[in-house]
């Protein structure tokens, strides 16, 4: 089995939600967050064409490397530097060929200005965004991108070597696989969806850490049922809007903010070791920080 890899319970995600208001509030908000505590930074070379790696690393100046943990993803890339949300991978493409593996690490090393990386993260196998293809992008992903990974670890470059999707199945399929230290199946374990218990049960049979990205579904279980609230990356159906709606009463009923219970509901497994969450301005994030200390009627975590 692996040895258990430790990141800090609460992280901040930089993807394009997260640089919604711009690079000047983005740079606020990194700043704010490590001034609050925060201490984990989570970004890919996909997010913003790699300009949220860039963003992030000039953020970051001047603060301890030793207390920091960052961790970025790759594999999936865009040839543009604009928004990174690309349901249908209609202005994205994949490679994990391990020449282009080696090359994204290097270039996120020299955009975040730093000499390694806490984990790096095979990104974005998902059976709705690779469609017929999945199938042969996974075995690149097995036999190119994730034997360049155990290279450069070896060599000390990243520390941990993980998979981040928000298909947990495809998660579990690669950890069967090769050898994770970590998973980031994003929004598969909320308040919305907790289909993922299989892959739950073996990251806590093999000392996989689990980092819980997009707690609110990017975005409806902190705005709750409004009119073009987002849900994964994609508006919201008439069936999730009910679901939320349901959720909210619940909350009323016990004087609780749907956004509270969210994102304190995937820590509650033993499972998971963090949970990273966006913010898009430092008014954001001081909001959401203070959600994630509310204290919670035990009538309704039971």
């Amino acid at each position: 089995m692996n040895a258990p890899v430790i990141f800090p319970t609460l992280g901040i995600g930089a993807g394009s939600l997260a640089n919604a208001g711009g690079e000047t509030a983005f740079i606020e908000t990194v700043r704010a967050a490590w001034a609050a505590g925060i201490r984990y930074f989570d970004t890919s070379a996909f997010y913003l064409g790699g300009e949220s790696e860039r963003r992030l690393g000039d953020a970051l100046k001047g603060f301890s490397r030793n207390e920091l943990r960052v961790t970025t993803k790759l594999g999936r890339y865009q040839n543009h530097t604009g928004s990174s949300i690309d349901p249908q991978n209609k202005n994205s493409f994949f490679d994990y060929s391990a020449d282009t593996t080696r090359r994204s690490v290097e270039r996120s090393l020299a955009r975040l200005g730093v000499e390694r990386l806490d984990a790096v993260f095979i990104h974005d196998l998902d059976h709705r965004i690779c469609g017929a293809d999945y199938d042969d992008l996974v075995k690149a992903a097995r036999t190119g991108a994730y034997p360049e990974l155990r290279r450069l670890k070896d060599e000390g470059v990243v520390g941990a070597i993980g998979v981040a999707a928000m298909d947990w199945r495809a998660c579990l399929e690669l950890a069967e696989s090769v050898e994770l230290d970590v998973v980031m199946p994003a929004g598969e374990y909320s308040l919305l969806r907790v289909a993922s218990q299989p892959l739950l049960s073996f990251c806590q049979a093999n000392d996989i850490a689990w980092i819980a990205a997009s707690p609110f579904n990017s975005g409806i279980l902190a705005t709750g049922a409004r009119e073009n609230a987002f849900y994964d990356m994609r508006p919201a159906t008439p069936p999730v809007l009910r679901q939320v709606e349901a959720l909210e009463e619940i909350c009323r009923k016990h004087d609780v903010p749907l956004a509270a219970a969210a994102l304190q509901f995937p820590a509650r497994h033993p499972a998971v070791s963090s949970v990273v969450f966006g913010a898009k301005s430092v008014e954001e994030f001081d909001e959401t920080l203070s959600l994630a200390s509310a204290k919670l009627p035990v009538s309704l975590c039971s």
